[in-house]
C-alpha cells in the first residue's frame, strides 16, 4: 500500500507523534491511510473516536442506531446537551469534524445485524467494539474472524472494565472472544449499565486504552493484547492481566 505524503499542516498537527521513534513520518502516514470501524458512539466509543480522530486516522466508521439521551451525557463525552434527540452517529460526526476536519467520518445509522455485518466490516482495516450487548459482541467477533480483521474489544460495568484484542486467524496463542466467553451469560447474571450503573470516567479510561491498542495494531508496534485480557478495578485502582488461551472446541476459531 502506498502511503500518502503529509502536508506541512499535517506535519505540524502530528508533530508529537512524528518525533516518536516508534511512529515517525512513515507511521503517521500509516495512521492517515488507515480505516477503522467503531461499534457504538456511546460510553466507550466517545473517547475512542475522539482520540482516533486526533491521532489522524484517515477514515473512521461509526455504527450506532440510537439517539442522544440526557442520561448518556454523564459518560458519553462526544455528545453535548444540545445534541439530545439527535442521532448519535450525526452528533459524533460533528464533534469529530471539529477535532480534525481532515478525517473522513462515515456515519452508519443502523444496528449491526447478520444481514449487514460483513458489508460494514469489510470496508475497514481494523474494528473496535464499544457495543453494550453480548449478541452484537459475538456477531462482531465471528465476522472479524471470517474477514481477518483485528478486533479491539472492551467492556465496562459499575467500576470495572476489561479489554483484549482478538486475531484468532493467527493460530496458536491467539484466541477469539468465544474462546474466552463461550456463551453469553443470562440477563439476570449480568445487569445492564442502566440497571447496575457505571462510573462515567471509567468509560474514558477504557475507551482511551482501546484507542491506544488500535493505533498499536495499525503501526505494528509494542506488544499486542491478543492472548491477554486486562481487567481494571477503578475502586481499587488496580490492573490485572490474565493469559487467555485458544480453545480447540471453539465454534468460531477452533479449527484454525
Amino acid at each position: 500500500m502506498s502511503l500518502p505524503d503529509m502536508t506541512e499542516m499535517q506535519i505540524r498537527r502530528y508533530a508529537r507523534h512524528i518525533v516518536l521513534a516508534e511512529i515517525g513520518g512513515v507511521g503517521q502516514s500509516r495512521l492517515i491511510a488507515a480505516k477503522v470501524l467503531v461499534l457504538g458512539a456511546g460510553g466507550l466509543g466517545a473517547p475512542l473516536l475522539q482520540y482516533l480522530a486526533a491521532a489522524g486516522i484517515g477514515t473512521l466508521g461509526v455504527v450506532d442506531d440510537d439517539t442522544v439521551d440526557l442520561s448518556n451525557l454523564q459518560r458519553q463525552v462526544i455528545h453535548r446537551t444540545g445534541d439530545i434527540g439527535v442521532a448519535k452517529v450525526a452528533s459524533a460526526a460533528r464533534a469529530l469534524a471539529a477535532i480534525n476536519p481532515e478525517v473522513a467520518v462515515h456515519a452508519h445509522n443502523e444496528r449491526l445485524t447478520a444481514a449487514n455485518a460483513e458489508r460494514l466490516v469489510a470496508e475497514y482495516d481494523i474494528v473496535a467494539d464499544g457495543s453494550d450487548n453480548f449478541a452484537t459482541r459475538y456477531l462482531l467477533n465471528d465476522t472479524c474472524y471470517r474477514l481477518r480483521k483485528p478486533l479491539v474489544a472492551a467492556a465496562i460495568l459499575r467500576f470495572d472494565g476489561q479489554i483484549s484484542t482478538y486475531k484468532a486467524w493467527h493460530g496458536a496463542g491467539h484466541p477469539c472472544l468465544r474462546c474466552v466467553f463461550p456463551e453469553a451469560p443470562s440477563e439476570d447474571a449480568v445487569p445492564s449499565c442502566a440497571q447496575a450503573g457505571v462510573l462515567g470516567a471509567l468509560a474514558g479510561t477504557l475507551g482511551a486504552l482501546q484507542a491506544t491498542e488500535v493505533v498499536k495494531e495499525i503501526l505494528g508496534v509494542g506488544r499486542s493484547l491478543s492472548g491477554r485480557l486486562l481487567t481494571y478495578d477503578a475502586l481499587d485502582g488496580s490492573w490485572e492481566e490474565m493469559a487467555i488461551a485458544k480453545q480447540s472446541n471453539c465454534p468460531t476459531c477452533g479449527h484454525s
